[in-house]
């Protein structure tokens, strides 16, 4: 079966082209940042990490930020060797992937048993402010809507997908963060800057009008400005976390294998299934 397009990988590739391009430099700040709760992160972990590979839509800056690592672009088929690697890093790129769980996998498969997955990608907080406007003034301005931005998993789905891709022991917590800007034309500047463009592959490629741009950005100032005179654009970045398999990490029992039982554990007592009193229920002690 045919994985459905998402991403028009030659759009995405020129926006990250001009990103690293731009004037006054890249908008990496979000790499920055997460780059950072790597240590911190792996602080947390008891073990020492030798062979690292990042996969991620920006190689060169990541090769800056983690000089150690195997650096792996991101795409559909990610070049890494099987069992190759003791840590594996997804660095804000598993949003443009028309296969989500087959990058996961990959990754899986490039990990050493008890080999340690690190992901980080955006949330479906992420410029909700945004979307709301640009549905709004393009349903008042074009008469219907159309894709604008990637979609952004949520923490109980991307869980499902570690598991899915055959990590073990996932977990997945959220980092919310709120920026401000000037305006919305400063904040879709800074997209452009980090290569955050609509790269979708069914996007609406006809030129829009400046109506619609100056509605959206009327609309953004006046339902999430601030006290400042500044808006705010939320990043809800996801991290998530998974080991690959290996006969040391904890196992769930095997069930009816316990040996000792709920009821002495409560110190209550048990009530049979045919006991009409209790219907099975367990009962508290006097």
């Amino acid at each position: 079966m045919t994985t459905p397009r998402l991403t028009d990988r030659a759009a995405l590739s020129r926006a990250r082209s001009r990103a690293r391009a731009t004037q006054g430099g890249m908008a990496d700040f979000l790499h920055r940042m997460m780059a950072d709760e790597v240590e911190e992160r792996l602080q947390l972990v008891n073990k020492t990490f030798t062979d690292t590979a990042v996969i991620s839509g920006f190689p060169a800056l990541w090769s800056e930020l983690r000089p150690d690592a195997k650096q792996v672009h991101d795409e559909e088929t990610l070049g890494l060797d099987v069992a190759a690697h003791d840590l594996v890093i997804h660095a804000m790129a598993l949003h443009w992937a028309d296969d989500p769980v087959g990058q996961l996998a990959q990754a899986r498969h490039a990990l050493r048993p008890d080999g340690f997955f690190l992901g980080f990608g955006f949330g479906g907080e992420t410029l909700t402010e945004l979307r709301q406007v640009l549905a709004m003034a393009e349903t008042e301005v074009m008469g219907g809507l159309s894709p604008r931005v990637a979609p952004m998993g949520e923490i109980r789905d991307l869980g499902g997908l570690l598991q899915r891709a055959g990590l073990a022991l996932p977990v997945v917590d959220s980092l919310p963060l709120t920026v401000t800007y000037e305006t919305m034309f400063h904040l879709m500047r800074d997209l452009r800057a980090m290569g955050e463009v609509n790269a979708l592959a069914n996007r609406h490629k006809a030129p829009v009008s400046r109506e619609f741009f100056l509605k959206a950005a009327e609309e953004y100032a006046r339902q999430f400005g601030t006290e400042d005179g500044r808006i705010r654009a939320t990043f809800e970045i996801l991290v998530m976390t998974g080991w690959a398999p290996d006969a040391s990490q904890p196992q769930p029992l095997r069930p009816g294998s316990a040996t000792t039982r709920l009821a002495d554990a409560l110190g209550a007592k048990e009530i049979g299934l045919n006991d009409p009193a209790g219907q099975g229920r367990i009962a508290d002690e006097d």
